[in-house]
């Protein structure tokens, strides 16, 4: 998927890394209708990608993303009739869903406006970087409509905790990036002109790691929120002793025995 090209927003890869930016730099880069529906597309497809091991969603303009256009998609929502409305709630749903599902580690380096569908797909991420200026909200009750969207009321709770996801889904009021470090939203915060390379740096340590592991820690990870601790020691012992038949478990325990720094081959 190296030379993907797509319509809606941006797509640019260093080595093994896609890095995936919105490009509406002067409307704080909104999602669209059209851009929803090429990235899930794009996720699913990177299920399959054997060329691309990470994924960094990356800001643009100072920007990450300003949520749903107001006049591209909350215009139209409100003539729609219940089967078009429902349509367009699981197509969002199913971006949430792709990311999950994709097997690679995904990295949101998020710089200044994060809200609504951009706090989501933050949210979605399985690592955050922000810097002090980022200020993430999850509007949807100040537009009129429920906190549950796109999956934020069992995936939100799980990063920072119940009564903070409530507050933040009920009132809608912004996040500060000091907040969302301490609360365990962001890995971390780092300076602006820092985040695209602290991403980089980030993603590229995951790239050169054991990624066949990676996927199959993903995999656990989002599995496991469903299962009793019983099923999921089981999970896991069925998934180590699958990686402990790749070339990788090889590959580091003779580097180790040799004293060198293992090279794995993602096999």
């Amino acid at each position: 998927m190296s030379d993907l090209t797509p319509e809606h927003f941006l797509w640019e890869t260093d080595g093994r890394v896609a890095v995936i930016r919105l490009d509406r730099p002067e409307r704080k880069n909104p999602l669209t209708f059209d851009s929803y529906a090429e990235l899930r597309d794009t996720f699913r497809n990177l299920a399959y990608a054997t060329d691309i091991d990470v994924v960094v969603l990356a800001s643009n303009g100072g920007n990450f993303c300003s949520g749903g256009d107001v006049h591209d998609i909350i215009g139209p929502l409100v003539g729609m009739d219940m089967a078009g409305l429902l349509a367009f709630t699981r197509m969002t749903g199913d971006l949430v869903k792709a990311i999950i599902g994709c097997g690679k580690p995904v990295i949101a380096a998020v710089d200044g406006t994060c809200v609504g569908a951009g706090a989501i797909l933050a949210m979605a991420a399985d690592m955050r970087l922000a810097t002090p200026e980022a200020r993430t909200a999850f509007l949807f009750t100040r537009v009129g409509l429920a906190g549950c969207d796109m999956g934020a009321c069992a995936i939100l709770p799980r990063i920072i905790g119940q009564g903070r996801a409530a507050e933040l889904l009920y009132t809608g009021r912004t996040m500060t990036a000091d907040e969302g470090e301490r609360w365990g939203f962001w890995n971390r915060l780092t300076a602006a002109d820092e985040l695209d390379r602290a991403a980089l740096e980030l993603a590229h340590r995951l790239a050169d790691g054991p990624t066949f592991a990676h996927g199959i820690t993903k995999t656990q990870l989002n599995q496991e929120w469903s299962m009793s601790l019983e099923q999921a020691i089981e999970a896991e012992a069925q998934a180590q002793a699958i990686c402990m038949q790749t070339r990788d478990f090889e590959r580091a325990y003779s580097a180790f025995v040799d004293k060198q720094r293992p090279v794995f081959e993602g096999n």
